[in-house]
């Protein structure tokens, strides 16, 4: 399956996406769709006959739990509306605590790294079966940016990725912009991954742009791709000839013509290091002129599954637990781990949930001013989030009626109506403040 080139579509740039030239396909991130209509954009791309591929970010196949059967339903019916060859997912957690640690639930909002172990493994291998089962069409999985390392890991990520291919027969989504990142936050050659990676398995590719800060590469998906990016591009190229290429931007969103010079710059990328034939690190699945073949008996079967331990999940699960806990809930860092490191992800979490809520919640930083993100960040730093985006939102302004903020009366006024309208009749009374505030200080401990 030839997808072409591609760029990944957002409502705010929907009117762009359909007016830039040579467009094959678009990416669409699954969870912003409904499952029984489309958006008439996409429609109208569909109609044209661009290739919609759905790409989630919820499930959570790299967690300690199997997957949500809800969640993968939601995933098959929007696969189907869409009529998609395939659907994308990621090789992360989103999700800790519950039932296997006996503590209160924690969304991440963002998708963190497993540990490359055996034991890791084997849970991703079962839960991405589960998915594969459960799905109308193939599933490949993305490789995802990382700021932080896990102790102890006993694979690279080029091996762990080939050990999924070969037990799953899962199709990959390599992201050049993550491998990238992975150098400058790890350490890590993009070169070797790419050597050691079942690169037949690929079944497309990101490109997306980031930023340096202080020695750490933040893949912010709101930035002008680098060179540096394009030439991960360039090595993966010299490899194998990917089935597709698409740019990813997810805020702010430059001039259509900004966007089209980036897809004329991925487009020359890809001629030119084509021109120069089939690198020496090209995979063994790779035919003579690097074109990667998808799907082949030969190289996607997998094989037998051997399902992971309800030991193997416990343990990730506390781990993920300590993890998780650590970055929202301002709890130690686990053993092993880098303090420092650990504070600049867990400062981007908090980040990243504000800029959402002010999205999903436009009316907050209306309300708040120029405070909505000093108190946001306060907030952050001591209630975890529970549950999705809109139900931080109306957590985030309770908590600020709670305190009697914010200090202007009218503004607390509009707050309150704001609360009003999507939570309860009226703003909860002193008894349930009462209990709010220990369950709060319960989850702190």
């Amino acid at each position: 399956m030839e997808l072409g080139i591609g760029i990944g579509w957002r409502p705010e740039i929907a009117d762009a996406v359909e007016a830039l030239p040579g467009i094959d396909w678009v990416e669409a991130v699954a969870e912003n769709l409904c499952t029984d209509h489309l958006p008439d954009s996409l429609v109208r791309l569909r109609d044209r006959g661009v290739t919609v591929v759905p790409h989630g970010v919820s499930l959570g196949l790299g967690g300690a739990d199997r997957p949500d059967p809800g969640r993968l339903a939601d995933l098959a019916a929007r696969a189907t509306l869409l009529g998609t060859p395939l659907v994308t997912e990621h090789i992360a957690f989103v999700r800790a605590g519950g039932t296997r640690t006996a503590s209160p639930g924690l969304e991440a909002g963002h998708l963190l790294p497993v540990p490359r172990t055996w034991d890791a493994l084997d849970v991703l291998c079962e839960n991405v079966r589960i998915a594969q089962d459960s799905l109308p069409v193939p599933l490949a999985l993305e490789n995802i940016a990382a700021l932080i390392a896990w102790p102890g890991e006993e694979l690279t990520e080029g091996q762990f990725l080939a050990e999924l291919v070969a037990r799953t027969g899962v199709r990959l989504l390599i992201d050049v912009a993550n491998l990238h990142t992975n150098h400058v936050n790890r350490g890590e050659d993009p070169a070797r991954a790419l050597d050691e990676l079942p690169v037949e398995a690929i079944a497309y590719v990101h490109v997306a742009g980031g930023i340096e800060k202080d020695g750490v590469w933040h893949d912010t998906h709101a930035h002008p791709v680098t060179r540096p990016v394009l030439d991960v591009l360039a090595e993966l190229r010299s490899r194998v000839d990917p089935p597709g290429v698409l740019l990813e931007r997810d805020a702010d969103f430059p001039p259509t013509q900004e966007l089209a010079g980036e897809l004329t710059a991925i487009r020359a990328t890809l001629d030119a290091a084509g021109k120069k034939g089939p690198g020496q690190g090209q995979g063994a699945g790779t035919s003579g002129d690097g074109v990667a073949r998808i799907g082949t008996a030969e190289h996607l079967t997998a094989s037998s599954p051997v399902p992971a331990t309800d030991a193997a999940r416990d343990r990730a699960a506390v781990a993920q637990t300590a993890l998780l806990s650590a970055l929202v809930a301002g709890t130690p860092a686990p053993e092993g781990f880098d303090p420092r490191r650990l504070g600049v992800q867990s400062r981007a979490l908090a980040a990243k949930r504000a800029d959402v809520v002010a999205k999903v919640a436009p009316e907050l930083p209306e309300i708040l001013g120029d405070g909505y993100r000093r108190a946001f960040l306060a907030y952050a730093r001591t209630r975890p989030m529970a549950a999705g985006y809109r139900r931080d939102a109306l957590d985030f302004a309770e908590q600020l009626l709670i305190a009697g903020r914010p200090t202007d009366d009218a503004a607390r006024r509009r707050l309150t109506t704001w609360w009003r309208d999507r939570a309860a009749s009226r703003p909860p009374r002193r008894t349930t403040r009462l209990v709010r505030a220990a369950r709060a200080a319960l989850v702190g401990r």
